[in-house]
């Protein structure tokens, strides 16, 4: 069984925000070994200059592939499926992969099938970010108290799963779940991307500049997440579709309903719906402690 150690050979494949971040954890951590791919030159000279990797190439060095032990996909969806059809062939048999894509159901069976016998991919979704993408936002303190999910395959070892757990406690993560690809999407659907939907909803419901003179904290704390990356949550959107949707249809019942409490001028029922609210928010403040 392969270990996680201060010299494990963990090449990062897209040093973007959370690309970055995980060679920021990790070398902070003391790991001696790590490497870095990215697209533009600036962005491996920023990681060199940080001290953010050791080796690390702007094109594809099939010598960081083959001696990596480790390889964690930091890219979009459809650039991991491209990569791992172009170039999965170059990695070495014993090598674990993983990633941090936001949908899994869509990416876990493509990616495993083309990556050579031996290699084997465990799905991850770190529930960290920023509202700013790019290297030189990378910042390790988003890690800190997160939760890590863990999206083992029915082709997974048990030994390939601990290693990624392994790797999320170094990373500096406060919860770590495993969750079946169906039930990974579901939650998601409804917990990061209905969210982001209807903060983008929310701002383009109305389009008085003069609002930003008026507005407190709950309307800013509500649309935080509205400044958003439009090239990778569309195909997030897209590519977990059915489910979004279907949280979509819940969450339009809950509006509808209290639309209808409002118009019947039934106050009861809507402090019902704020009692419920209340007290299931509660639970997630009594988790953050």
């Amino acid at each position: 069984m392969m270990q996680l150690h201060r010299d494990t050979r963990i090449l990062i494949v897209g040093l973007g925000l959370l690309g970055g971040s995980y060679a920021m954890a990790l070398k902070k951590k003391g790991f001696r070994c790590i490497y870095g791919f990215a697209r533009r030159q600036e962005t491996v000279d920023y990681a060199f200059e940080h001290g953010l990797i050791d080796e690390g190439s702007s094109s594809v060095d099939e010598d960081l592939i083959a001696r990596a032990e480790m390889i964690v996909f930091a890219l979009y969806p459809t650039v991991l499926l491209d990569w791992v059809k172009q170039y999965g062939r170059l990695i070495r048999p014993g090598t674990v992969v993983t990633d941090v894509t936001g949908v899994k159901s869509c990416i876990i069976d493509p990616v495993t099938a083309a990556l050579p016998e031996g290699v084997e991919f465990v799905s991850v979704h770190p529930m960290a970010g920023r509202e700013v993408g790019g290297i030189e936002n990378a910042d390790d303190g988003i890690f800190d108290g997160a939760n890590y999910i863990v999206v083992p395959s029915d082709k997974n070892t048990e030994s390939a799963i601990l290693l990624c757990e392994d790797l999320g406690r170094e990373l500096g993560f406060g919860r770590i779940s495993r969750l079946s690809p169906a039930e990974h999407d579901d939650m998601i659907a409804f917990l990061s991307q209905l969210t982001h939907c209807v903060a983008v909803s929310l701002m383009c419901a109305n389009e008085d500049d003069r609002l930003v003179d008026y507005t407190g904290d709950s309307f800013r704390d509500l649309t935080r997440i509205a400044r958003i990356n439009d090239e990778m949550w569309s195909e997030l959107f897209l590519l977990n579709k059915e489910s979004l949707l279907r949280q979509m249809d819940r969450f339009l019942e809950q509006v509808n309903r209290m639309r209808e409490l409002l118009s019947q001028g039934d106050r009861e029922g809507l402090r019902e719906m704020m009692r419920t609210s209340t007290e299931r928010r509660a639970k997630f403040d009594k988790k953050k402690k």
